[in-house]
C-alpha cells in the first residue's frame, strides 16, 4: 500500500474523490486533466492499492430530524491488551458510536456519538458503564454547531 508511487495526477484524483466521492468519471477526468479511460484505470489502481477504501455520502442529520452529536473522551480502568480489545469490540457493535479513535495523552479514546437526544446519549453511556467494557470515566462535549468538517485526506493531499 505505502509502496504505491503517486504522481501529481494520482494525488489530484485522491483529493477530488475525498471531497466529492460521487463525481462522474468524465468530470473527474476533466478535473485532473486526463481522458476518462486512463483516469478510470488510475482510480482502480488506487483502489487496488488500498488508498481508496470506500465512497460515502454526507448526510444532513438535521434534515432527518432532531439529534445530538457528542464527542466523548474516556479512560479505561485497565491498560492491558485484553481490556482495549474488549472495549473496542463493544464500540464496534454500537451503531450510535460513529467514530472512535485510540489517542495518546491523558485519555485512552475519543469517540463521536450521534443519538436522537441527550437522554438517549445518557442511556448509551450508562449502558457502556454498566457493561463489562471497562470504562473508568468519561467526559462529554456536546456539539453546538459544526464549524468545519472535511475529509482528513484533503489536508494531506494539498
Amino acid at each position: 500500500m505505502r509502496s504505491t508511487r503517486l504522481d501529481d495526477r494520482d494525488i489530484a484524483i485522491l483529493a477530488t474523490l475525498s471531497r466529492e466521492g460521487r463525481i462522474a468519471k468524465t468530470d473527474l477526468a476533466a478535473r485532473v486533466n486526463l481522458s476518462p479511460t486512463p483516469c478510470w484505470e488510475r482510480m482502480k489502481r488506487l483502489e487496488k492499492a488500498g488508498l481508496i477504501t470506500g465512497y460515502r455520502a454526507e448526510i444532513d442529520l438535521a434534515a432527518l430530524g432532531p439529534h445530538v452529536e457528542v464527542f466523548v473522551t474516556l479512560e479505561l480502568e485497565s491498560h492491558r491488551a485484553e481490556s482495549f480489545q474488549l472495549f473496542e469490540r463493544k464500540v464496534a457493535g454500537t451503531a450510535e458510536i460513529t467514530g472512535c479513535w485510540a489517542i495518546g495523552g491523558g485519555y485512552d479514546y475519543l469517540m463521536q456519538v450521534v443519538t436522537r437526544d441527550v437522554a438517549a446519549f445518557q442511556d448509551l453511556m450508562d449502558g457502556l458503564l454498566e457493561s463489562r467494557a471497562g470504562v473508568r470515566r468519561y467526559y462529554s462535549y456536546i456539539v453546538t454547531k459544526p464549524v468545519k468538517n472535511e475529509p482528513p485526506a484533503a489536508a494531506l493531499l494539498r
